[in-house]
This record gives C-alpha cells, structure tokens and sequence, in this order.
C-alpha cells in the first residue's frame, strides 16, 4: 500500500489540472458573532454526535456547538451562506468572530457524558479570566482553567482581544478531549476592517469595472465574502479572500473505546468511584485526516451541506489569478502537517496573532509602517496548537508557458474562432497585464510568457521552444474534470486547437483535442491544483488514497463568477 500511495503522490504532486467541475463548493469563513454586537456574549455547548467519513463510517465524537439561537458573521458585500446554522455539537466548533479590543463573553455547557467528567475551554494567547468556585455547576479550578461539572456551565471573559487567527480547545485531559473534536477557531478582526489603503492597492474587483461586470455575465460584480479588508492593523496585510482551515487527525480506536464506556455508564453519578472514562489514547494511530472537520472528497462539497450535520465547513478555495488570498490555518491535532499549497509559495504574516516583523520602515503607499519580514514557505507547517495567517496569490508568473491560450497571430490571423485568444499583454512596472484596464480578460497576466505555447511536440521529447512534454491526454482525461486543453476559460478548447497545426508542425500551436467541451457551471473552467499534506500516508482514508487531507485549489477565469456561498 505504501509503495502504491508513494508512486501515486509522485504522479499527482506535479499534476496540473484543467477543469470543468460540477457543484463545486467553495470555502470562505463562516462563523458566529456574539449576541450583542461586537462586544458581546457566546453560548456554546459541548455534547457527543457522530461525524461522517467518506468510507461511510460514522465516528463517535465529541464538539463544541451552539447553544440556542446563533448570530451569524457578516461579510463585507453582506453575502450568506444557505442552510447556515449553528448545531448543538460540530466539529470543529463555532468559529468566533470578534473585533478587536472588544470584550467577549463565552460561557460553556458541559453536555457531555456523565463519565466523560468535566469540560473547559483554553484561549492560548488571548487575555482570559474566568470565574472558579467550589461547584462544578459553575465552574470549578482544574489543571489549567476552570472547568464546567456534567451539566454544568462555565464563564470566560476575553478583554482586549487583539487581530488574527487563534484557536481554542479543551483544557481538560486534552489528549482525550481534543482527539475527541472539542476544538475550533476565533478570529479576530482589526478595526474598522484594517488601514484604509486596503481598498485601493489590493488586486480585487469589488465595484471596479471588472470583465464579468462589464461583459454583463450574471453572478456580476462579485459578492464580497471577506471578513474585513486585512488581516491586520497594517497596511501589507490587505486581502481579496479568505479561507480557514482547521488540520486535526481521528484515532478511531479511542473514539470506539469512548463510546463504548459512555454507553455502559449511562445513568451513573457525577462523581462517583467507578464514573469515569479510563481510554488509552496512547499508542496513536491515527486512521482519518481531517481539515475542517472532513476528510477529501467531502471537503469538496458545500458549507452546510445537508449529508454532513455536525461538520458545517468546507475546504476547496477559488480565486481568480493575481488575488491576494489570506489563508488561515491552526494546528488542531497532535502532529505536525506539513501543508503543501501548489502553484505558489505563502508568504507567512503572522503566528498566532503575531505579526512577523522587520526592523525597519516601509512606505506602503501614504503609509510607513515596519517592514514585513515572515518566511516565503513551500511547505506552510501546521504545528499542533500553533495558528498562522498568509498570502498566496496565483499568476502564472515564471511557468515559461501562456496558460490563457493566446497564439502568435502567425499561427491564426484574425483568430476567427476566439477573439479573446490574441489579447495584448501590456506590462506594468512588475511585469503584469494591468496596463490594458481590469475589465479585460486577461487582467493580471504574467506578460514575460505571453505567447508562450506550452507544448510543441505532443509526445516524445519538446522540441526547442516548448517547455514540456504533456502526457496522452486519453490519459488525462477523465470526464468533467479534463476540458481537453491546457489553457484557462470557457473558450479553451477553441484557443488550444488552433487549425495551422495540421499545416504547421511545431508552429506554436498544441495538438490537443477537445475531450470536454461542456462545463458545468456553463463558465467555470480554469485551473486545479493540489492543496494537500506532503505526508503520503495523510492523503488518506483509513489507508484509501485518495483521501485525508486532500483538497483542490481552484483557479477561475476572470469570467467566472466566484460564489463563496457554497
């Protein structure tokens, strides 16, 4: 098995895809304010459900939910998110939105077990006081914060509360409760929304005249799905969207061990010798990945997708090329997860809420602020208990081919079949398509490869000029999610089947048919990368490759409406 998952990670982890998906959802941040405002009151619960994989197996966990009606996060363009809600039990819990400096109020329901004794939640590296006494009902001192009695509750105050990507878990037996699920993420915004340079440096087209807008395609302009406008007070820090991605791993044995001792000792009393859960989480193995919750392919279908109750969140981010997103990540589980992004490097901000900073002074703009001095990562590792915030944007820059299909007019005068496959390129000061306006289609274009066919022989060695040999594409294709051409739009396979090559043997052109010309949605179609672990055994499901923590980042034309909704 293993030798087969290496041999299959060696031929995926290069792999680019096109694509023409069908009901592909998207990931965004959805989450819960709390009741009140921006300052404000949580409540939350903590009780047992199951959680859904993909080999059909349902794991007995345990999760932090809501506890009654849930005020739900806005975004900037006001967008929802259908079926939203907030369930008594999820994994991972509620992401917190909250707003810096403010103070928050979280109070927690022990509905666990009986047996599974009390519960708490630790807020690492915010401000937190809480309230203990000599009753469980209330909130007893434990190890390290005061924990809530079964069906006891609970009160943290978080003051002060400063900008980024925090987690928070139990703090109660945590290498029980946490394998469990009781863990999740608060996000706390800058305020008003970040430095106001963020709406006009940033590569975004929230109500500019962009393509889709201006070519009347419906979806257009774009919903705003964004948080805020930066991830913090500091002008570097402006974003165009935003994913959160929560990385944690399910030893099934301790989840089976749990569940059977929970169910024996129903009815027993709080307290008494004998009413407890004695589960060995050690030795570990771990046999389910999961990011958000999910494991690949689920992580591909909606937020709040009916099929998955207790696990609301997706992970699968769209952008469209040049956009800067804002990832978040956190550490949930137990071993480090080295997370390979595709088709770039993440430029790190923060660690959890830190801002990584230079000595000295740069001028954004009108602004001067510090210097931003974060890694440029390969791999953006996911340390246990640790959170960070990045920028990865996609622009083609540097593949030393054309992935908008263009061909030299030699090739194909007047390109009667695609008008848009001769667009000009005309560079900025760095390099890119900005020059020409946003509301063409190739906006954001890395002009250095414009032209650039990305193959002159088909199979067999590349002549000179060509800078890769792609495979059979009878190997490639596989239904909807191969359009049959290597370049990016609804109008690919015209552009890749350029009639000179019949006449014209290595002209510039590519010898690609089209397998697929229809899309679904009728517009989407674009490019597939991996986002995955580059530990082979975690892009698995109970040893089942494909699976684990696996998702697609998805890069979409510019005249693809982007739906984060879904």
């Amino acid at each position: 098995m293993k030798n087969t998952i290496s041999q299959m990670a060696r031929i995926l982890a290069p792999i680019v895809l096109v694509f023409s998906l069908a009901a592909t959802g998207s990931a965004a941040v959805p989450g819960i304010t709390a009741a009140g405002g921006a300052a404000g009151t949580f409540k939350l619960t903590a009780q047992a459900s199951y959680l859904n994989q993909p080999d059909g197996s349902a794991v007995y966990s345990w999760g932090y939910g809501c506890n009654g009606a849930a005020t739900f996060a806005a975004t900037l363009g006001s967008a929802s998110f259908p079926g939203q809600n907030c369930p008594t039990m999820q994994v991972p819990g509620p992401t917190l939105v909250v707003t810096e400096g403010t103070t928050v109020t979280i109070i927690l329901t022990n509905n666990l077990p009986t047996a599974a004794g009390n519960t708490s939640i630790l807020f690492p590296g915010l401000n937190v006081t809480a309230s203990c006494s000599s009753s469980p009902a209330v909130g007893v001192q434990g190890l390290l914060t005061c924990e809530a009695g079964p069906g006891g509750s609970v009160t943290y105050t978080l003051t002060n509360v400063t900008p980024g990507t925090h987690a928070y878990y139990s703090g109660t037996q945590g290498d029980l409760q946490i394998e469990m699920g009781l863990y999740g993420a608060i996000v706390v915004l800058p305020t008003g929304g970040g430095p106001a340079n963020c709406n006009t440096t940033v590569t975004n087209l929230y109500g500019k005249n962009d393509y889709g807008t201006a070519n009347n395609i419906p979806g257009f302009p774009e919903q705003d799905f964004r948080l805020a406008h930066a991830a913090y007070d500091h002008p570097a820090t402006c974003y165009d969207r935003e994913y959160l991605f929560q990385w944690a791993e399910v030893d099934s044995r301790i989840h089976k061990q749990a569940e059977a001792q929970a169910a024996a000792l129903i009815g027993c009393t709080a307290g008494a010798p004998g009413c407890s859960l004695n589960v060995q989480t050690e030795p570990y193995h771990p046999a389910y990945f999961l990011i958000n919750g999910r494991s690949m392919p689920d992580l591909m279908d909606p937020n709040y997708a009916s099929e998955y109750p207790h696990q609301p969140y997706n992970g699968n981010p769209h952008m469209h090329p040049g956009e800067l997103t804002l990832v978040r990540t956190i550490g949930q589980g137990r071993w480090q997860h080295p997370f390979h992004e595709h088709a770039n490097h993440v430029r790190i901000l923060a660690r959890d809420g830190n801002l990584v900073l230079s000595s000295g002074t740069v001028t954004y703009g009108a602004t001067t602020a510090p210097g931003l001095a974060g890694l440029l990562m390969f791999n953006t590792d996911t340390t246990p208990g640790e959170a960070f915030d990045g920028i990865f944007y996609f622009s083609g820059r540097g593949l030393n081919w054309d992935p908008y299909g263009h061909h030299p007019s030699p090739n194909r005068p007047g390109d009667p079949l695609d008008a848009n496959a001769t667009l000009s390129c005309s560079p900025d000061a760095n390099g890119y398509n900005t020059l020409n306006g946003t509301a063409v289609l190739n906006y954001y274009e890395w002009c250095q490869d414009h032209n650039k066919p990305v193959q002159v022989n088909p199979f067999g060695d590349v002549a000179s000029g060509g800078p890769a040999t792609l495979p059979d594409p009878n190997i490639l294709t596989n239904g909807q999610w191969y359009g049959g051409t290597p370049y990016l739009g609804p109008d690919a396979s015209l552009r890749a089947t350029a009639p000179a090559c019949s006449t014209t043997p290595n002209s510039g052109c590519t010898t690609l048919n089209p397998a697929n010309t229809q899309a679904n949605p009728a517009n989407e179609r674009g490019w597939a990368f991996m986002w995955h672990s580059h530990n082979e055994r975690e892009i698995t499901t109970n040893n089942v490759f494909p699976g684990g923590m696996l998702m697609m980042m998805l890069v979409d034309t510019r005249e693809f409406a982007i739906d984060e909704s879904l």
